[in-house]
Parts: structure tokens; sequence; C-alpha cells
């Protein structure tokens, strides 16, 4: 059976990588629809070639051939690798990391190859970032992304005056270190949102008397659930009702994805009418 494990990555990571993850097929090749997140990934199968693939605006259908084991890292957006170009230049496109890095993805491959376990290849190529890669970020753009959260609702301008930026320059900078214009981020976050709550199996706030999935969409800042719908269909595919199986649970392909999530709920800080955190 196909299974997917996810977790938080080494220590030596957190703040520059959002979530690790294994990922496995069984006897048939599987249908893996990638969603945007904000952030490059890094996807290496063990035994075969890695890709990264860039800061996606919509979604990405993949068909992963049977018996496949991937291990894969997803970076927090305005981070990620040195490349030789800028992220804007990637946007919605999954390149060999053997044209970004050269010949010591050869190196990689072959050691990870020989690792044992796909744990402990998860483990190397963590190592091999570390070492490496050190993730880089513009401390501005950094500095947007958290102000950007679904959970701390600001203008696009508001947010340039609060940097000390003209909208151009963040725009700019947002660009180069992120890969898309920051009103298209925001709408990725907000959306990653509302999916670390469903995720977490939240209770709606009950702002403005809304429950259940359309009470969840107004706690991340859409307008309503028809809001929801439409940016749903946009940035997955599918419908809010299909892609959680009508239910304020998780996705329909089962994968638990709450390491992923666990940033997005760190930074969110919301008190119920008693006054207690949630």
């Amino acid at each position: 059976m196909e299974s997917y494990v996810e977790r938080p990555p080494v220590a030596a990571l957190a703040g520059v990588v959002r979530t690790v993850w294994i990922q496995r097929t069984g006897d048939s090749a599987y249908v893996q629809r990638h969603l945007p997140t904000g952030g490059v990934e890094i996807h290496f199968p063990i035994g075969g070639r890695p890709q990264l693939v860039g800061p996606l605006t919509g979604p990405e259908v993949e068909v992963i051939p049977a018996r496949t084991t991937i291990v894969g890292v997803r970076f927090m957006p305005g981070t990620a690798p040195p490349l030789r170009a800028g992220l804007d230049d990637l946007v919605d496109q999954r390149l060999d990391l053997g044209d970004l890095w050269g010949g010591l993805v050869d190196r990689l491959v072959e050691t990870m190859a020989l690792a044992g376990t796909p744990e402990r290849a998860l483990l190397i190529l963590q190592q091999h970032l570390e070492r490496e890669f050190r993730g880089h970020r513009d401390p501005l753009v950094g500095e947007a992304v958290r102000a950007l959260m679904p959970w701390r609702p600001l203008s696009i301008d508001a947010l340039a005056d609060h940097l000390a930026l003209s909208s151009s320059q963040l725009r700019r900078r947002c660009l180069q270190s992120v890969g898309v214009a920051p009103k298209v981020l925001q709408r990725t976050l907000r959306f990653q949102g509302f999916l670390a709550l469903a995720q977490a199996g939240a209770t709606a706030s009950g702002q403005r008397g809304a429950d259940g999935t359309a009470g969840l969409a107004i706690d991340v800042g859409y307008a309503d659930q028809a809001h929801l719908s439409r940016e749903c269909v946009r940035l997955t595919g599918l419908t809010p009702g299909e892609l959680l199986g009508g239910t304020v649970d998780r996705c329909l392909c089962g994968h638990d994805h709450s390491a992923s999530y666990r940033p997005f709920l760190r930074a969110r800080f919301v008190q119920d009418p008693a006054g207690r955190r949630t």
C-alpha cells in the first residue's frame, strides 16, 4: 500500500525547512496532487534523479511509479538552497537538481542509494543541506512572510509601509526570494492556514455565527464560504468538499500533514469568548 510519513526537520534546519517526509508507493502507480505552499520542495526518489519543484501557483498532478520511495524536503516561503536564478524564474517548474547543483548531486544520489533505509537516506539529505546549502533569507522578506500569515490580516500597502519599502520594492524582493508577488503569497498562505485548521480538526471561533467549513474560512480571512470555494478551486483544482471529502477533516488522500501545518498553528493566536487560548 501507498504510505506517506511526514515529520519536522532536524533541529539545525528548523526555521528554514517546514517539513520533511518519506513516501512509498505499493504495487500500483499513485496519483499525487501537489498544492501551492509558498515554498520550494526537493523530491528525491531513492536510486533516482532528484528534482526541485519551484513555487506553485496552482495544482500539479504527478503520477508516481509503483514501488517507488521518495524522501522530500519542503522549505519555508522565502528560504531555499542557493540557486543560480531567482525563484521567480522557477515558478511552476520541476527541474533536475543536477542542472542546478552540478556533479555533487551524482555523489549524493549514490550515497543515499546505499543508505540502507529511507529514514537514513532522509537524514543524509538533511545533513547535506545543513552542511552545503544553509538556507538564506532576506530578513525583510522573512518579516513579510510572518506578517502575511492568515492570522494577521494586513494589506500589502500597509505591509510595505511597515517594512519602510515602496510597494514596487516589496514586490521585487518577494519575486526574487519567494517567486511570487506579495498578494499571491498572501492568498497561498491564507489557504494553507485553512488547511492547517482542517487538518488539526479545529473548531471554528464562531465569528459571524458561522461554524464548520464556513467558520474556519472566516477565521483565516475569507469573506465567506463562497470565497473559500473559489480560492480552493483555483489553488487545488477541487472544491473544498472534493478536497476534504465533505467534512472538516484531513484531505481525501488520507495523509497526515500535521507536521507540515504545525508552524502555521504555532503562529495562530485566537481567544474564545472565555479568554482561553486555542
